[in-house]
């Protein structure tokens, strides 16, 4: 494992991170200065940053992403980018899941490969993106609403010589397309919604295709831009929510995976990890496997490691003993979304991680960005629950481990009722019970916030 204490490995996925904190002078100021740096950094983490080290990388197309994540891809190209120093057995650094690898085109991150290979998948309009969404190749709530508004935004390069309304049909199908790649993540539907009401607003049949290309990319990469700002405020207020032992590390307890490979940028639950940590708090990772897909075990350990944050993995049903003995101090998971009363989705295995907690007295904690909260969803009923695939569950990495033909039940998220939560961390703070009306202060906060920022830039 890393060395925690090693200066080069204080990053977590984004070197200016690193480097913003060491030189920052408290924790207020290392979280705000992250904040301040984030918008402009979000343009140079979209069109590539010459000066950033990429590990080696083979790309394919988004066509042959089905191969199982066990199988070698024998259509690989030649590798982008090479590491400067000889890089250790698997992949190593860090970056965001995304980049654009060209002008028009978008590469993401197979996550099933990680953390044995990194491979990018080559991701051309909103087809591949709702592929790539679909077949789990980028994952959590905000990384697959920033790729899809992305994917809608290359769609659009795509029909830069259509008619318009020839060009309104195919935006409209890639639109439903995306939108119907996977149900629960509200951030999936929200991003498309905002990405057509911007295409309306230009006036569809009247405007040329350069000018909805361009119109959509600003729209695409500003909701880019306004995750990773919106993720640093997450981190700011997700610090003040971690107890202080104070004569032993602290003891954090995360489920799924929540880092900037889910999230685009600095990650939701695993950013308060992550400016926890930058802060120089002495703090150890209790890491849930999550299965079926071991989101925990692949990636949360990978970026963990890399970040030099001390952890262990453990299996899911070991988070109740680890409770009962008093080894975990606080509970930290995401959210894919969250209804107006507060109940909230997330990966399967949260909801049983709630009440363990509540029975052991260990605070809950849901971090996720306002785009994960959905006001016009009343409760957790209202919630559609994506079924995956029964192979998920028999086997592992291509390997079978039920008997051909078992019946299988494979939700992939759960519900987790408000009252068993202790607060929701969002961009515009920490909200706890009654969650109705501090949901709805929160979301009309971040819409002021925005207003100002909009006057201010037009001053």
């Amino acid at each position: 494992m890393t060395d925690p204490t090693d200066p080069d490995r204080r990053q977590f996925f984004r070197r200016f991170a690193g480097e913003v904190v060491r030189s920052a002078a408290s924790v207020a100021g290392a979280v705000g200065e992250l904040r301040e740096r984030s918008t402009a950094e979000a343009a140079s983490l979209l069109r590539g940053d010459p000066d950033e080290v990429h590990p080696s990388a083979d790309v394919v197309p988004a066509s042959a992403s089905t191969t199982p994540a066990s199988a070698a891809l024998t259509t690989a190209a030649p590798p982008l980018e090479l590491a400067s120093a000889p890089a250790p057995p698997g992949p190593r650094g860090f970056r965001t899941p995304f980049r654009f690898g060209s002008p028009d085109g978008l590469l993401v991150i197979d996550q099933r490969r990680l953390p044995d290979e990194l491979i990018e998948v080559s991701v051309r309009d909103a087809h591949d993106a709702a592929k790539s969404i679909r077949d789990m190749i980028v994952r959590g709530a905000p990384a697959i609403g920033q790729v899809a508004a992305l994917g809608l935004a290359l769609q659009a390069h795509r029909a830069l010589d259509a008619q318009p309304r020839p060009r309104r049909v195919i935006l409209q199908e890639a639109a439903e397309t995306l939108r119907a790649a996977r149900p629960t993540a509200v951030n999936l539907g929200g991003a498309v919604d905002r990405m057509m009401a911007r295409y309306q607003a230009i006036g569809p049949l009247t405007a040329d295709g350069g000018t909805i290309e361009r119109e959509l990319m600003a729209e695409a990469e500003a909701i880019v831009a306004e995750a990773t700002d919106e993720h640093g405020r997450m981190a700011e207020a997700g610090l003040g929510i971690l107890p202080t032992p104070p004569d032993r590390p602290l003891q954090v307890l995360t489920h799924c995976n929540t880092g900037p490979l889910a999230a685009g940028q600095y990650g939701t639950a695993l950013g308060v990890v992550q400016a926890a940590h930058h802060a120089d708090r002495s703090l150890h990772v209790w890491v849930d496997e999550t299965r079926p897909y071991l989101q925990g075990a692949r990636l949360t350990t990978w970026e963990l490691d890399q970040a030099g944050v001390t952890h262990t993995l453990i299996p899911d049903m070991a988070a109740g003993p680890l409770m009962a003995r008093g080894e975990v101090d606080v509970i930290v998971v995401g959210g894919d979304r969250v209804a107006l009363n507060g109940d909230t989705a997330n990966k399967i295995g949260t909801y049983t991680l709630a009440v363990l907690a509540k029975r052991h007295g260990v605070p809950f904690y849901v971090v996720a960005p306002l785009t994960s909260v959905d006001l016009g969803t009343p409760d957790g009923s209202a919630i559609p629950i994506e079924e995956r695939p029964a192979e998920e569950v028999t086997t592992i990495r291509g390997v079978r481990i039920a008997p051909v033909g078992t019946e299988v039940f494979n939700p992939a998220f759960d519900v987790t009722p408000a009252e068993l939560i202790t607060g929701i961390v969002t961009d515009e703070g920490v909200v706890t019970a009654p969650y109705e009306a501090g949901l709805r202060a929160a979301v009309e906060r971040r819409a002021a916030r925005r207003a100002g920022s909009a006057v201010g830039t037009a001053a």
